[in-house]
């Protein structure tokens, strides 16, 4: 790993998160590395996403204390999500009524929980337009007291098979396009609601990404 390299490519994307006004939280699947997320943190970056509760844990132990795992919440790892939210700020993804069900009734701690919504890559979320379902997963938030939603999150892996830069925005801009739909309809019962994207290719090119709260960009 040549570290110049990375330390600059680290704080190309923070600069470009603090330009856009958007929060930067970083995938750390890519270097799962302890002593790599010391460069992030010494470029301002307080958050971070990873890929799975045992990447959470080894995190949660170098130090990070508010960490989302955007991968599709698991119930059988239910044990360290409590473990996890007992000491930090944990965001967990789900992406049908019955796991949101099942982590409002199992929880013993705060949780924060993002919708993943399906923008047109195909491998996992809600379909954007499937808004009974939605409103179901919210009502289920409602009646828990442990659930705090946090937004709507998506990834839209599709912009790696893009043939140029111009079919990366495009993609990007759908994307943007629906999920501000879905924060419009729902922000007067959720104030705080965000937007959050994760695609390295759509925060590398896109120069304003102002359209969305929060990036997720891993390598």
């Amino acid at each position: 790993v040549k570290e110049d390299i990375c330390r600059k490519n680290i704080r190309r994307m923070a600069d470009k998160a603090r330009r856009s006004g958007v929060i930067f939280r970083p995938h750390f699947k890519t270097h799962q590395s302890t002593e790599v997320g010391q460069w992030f943190r010494d470029e301002g970056v307080d958050r971070i996403t990873v890929s799975s509760a045992e990447m959470a844990l080894m995190f949660a132990t170098a130090g990070w204390n508010d960490i989302s795992i955007a991968f599709p919440a698991n119930p059988l790892e239910i044990n360290t999500y409590k473990d996890l939210a007992l000491n930090i700020q944990l965001n967990l993804v789900a992406d049908s009524v019955e796991m949101v069900r099942f982590l409002g009734k199992s929880m013993e701690h705060d949780l924060g929980l993002f919708i993943e919504v399906d923008c047109g890559y195909g491998r996992s979320g809600v379909p954007a337009h499937h808004f009974e379902v939605i409103g179901q997963m919210l009502s289920e938030c409602k009646k828990s007291g442990m659930l705090d939603f946090k937004g709507f999150l998506t990834h839209a892996g599709n912009t790696y098979h893009a043939k140029s830069r111009d079919e990366i925005i495009a993609i990007y801009d759908d994307s943007i396009a629906k999920l501000s739909s879905l924060k419009e309809k729902y922000i007067g019962s959720f104030p705080g609601l965000i937007i959050s994207v994760g695609d390295t290719p759509s925060c590398s090119i896109v120069e304003d990404l102002g359209g969305a709260d929060e990036i997720r960009p891993g390598n």
